[in-house]
């Protein structure tokens, strides 16, 4: 099976729950992304891999018309009722693969993609897409999990995310980022690092993890170094995991011409 039948397999089971997660409902880093936007209301939006919604839902009244696309079906459905829900009459939903987008050449003023790319298995392919369908002047807002540029920490942090979630393809590093949109012929032009607090149980339950699984992934996180304990500010109480803290990274880029 490969990695995009498998997050066809794991969001399609678990659609409602991505609508309702803290994490993807209720972040900062939502708002930080509206801020960033450069909006005059008269802009039509891709949101790639829109997920439950959340990014689609938050810029449908700012912007002309915003088209949400997903490979999974259940997702896109469950994002539909999200959207119409809260009134917003101006999105489409349509299945659709961020490597392989089926719109036409310099069709957005916005791209957005949040918490989304580290199951992309051709990071690369989905930058170069982002390029091609954006018009000149054209913005890219990304939101994603990162991992610190120290390879260990780097290593920890896939791996836990693998065993939770077998669709995870690769957080990747800040520097990552940057250089690749840069070498797109995107230009990075504000980026913020934050910090995200992972509570293990609800994190676990995302992915409605089996017993066995996730006293899997715990003895491995207890197992780790104490370096790695550190870092993630792993907190641990009575042989169980409460919360650690993972990095993300926001930025916008603009496609200059």
């Amino acid at each position: 099976m490969d990695i995009k039948k498998d997050v066809q397999q794991q969001f399609g089971k678990n659609a409602a729950s991505y609508v309702s997660s803290p994490i993807h409902k209720d972040g900062k880093d939502l708002l930080k992304m509206v801020e960033m936007a450069q909006i005059n209301g008269q802009e039509v939006l891709l949101d790639i891999a829109t997920g439950g919604g959340h990014t689609a839902n938050a810029f449908a009244s700012l912007v002309k018309k915003v088209t949400a696309v997903d490979l999974t079906l259940e997702m896109l459905a469950a994002a539909e009722d999200f959207i119409k829900e809260n009134g917003h009459q101006n999105v489409e939903f349509v299945q659709g693969d961020a490597e392989k987008l089926t719109f036409k050449n310099e069709s957005f003023e916005i791209v957005t993609c949040r918490i989304a790319p580290h199951h992309f298995p051709n990071v690369d392919l989905f930058i170069k897409e982002v390029h091609r369908v954006l018009k000149p002047g054209g913005q890219f807002l990304l939101d994603d999990n990162v991992v610190p540029e120290t390879e260990e920490f780097d290593l920890f942090y896939n791996t836990i995310e693998k065993k939770r979630d077998f669709s995870h393809f690769r957080a990747w590093k800040k520097s990552e980022w940057i250089q690749k949109l840069e070498e797109s012929g995107l230009e990075v032009f504000e980026w913020h690092r934050f910090e995200k607090t992972f509570r293990f149980e609800p994190w676990c339950a995302n992915m409605k993890l089996s017993e066995s699984e996730k006293i899997h992934l715990t003895k491995y996180i207890l197992e780790s170094s104490r370096k790695i304990k550190d870092k993630f500010r792993i907190v641990i109480q009575d042989g169980k995991i409460i919360s650690f803290v993972g990095e993300a990274i926001i930025l916008m880029a603009l496609k200059r011409k």
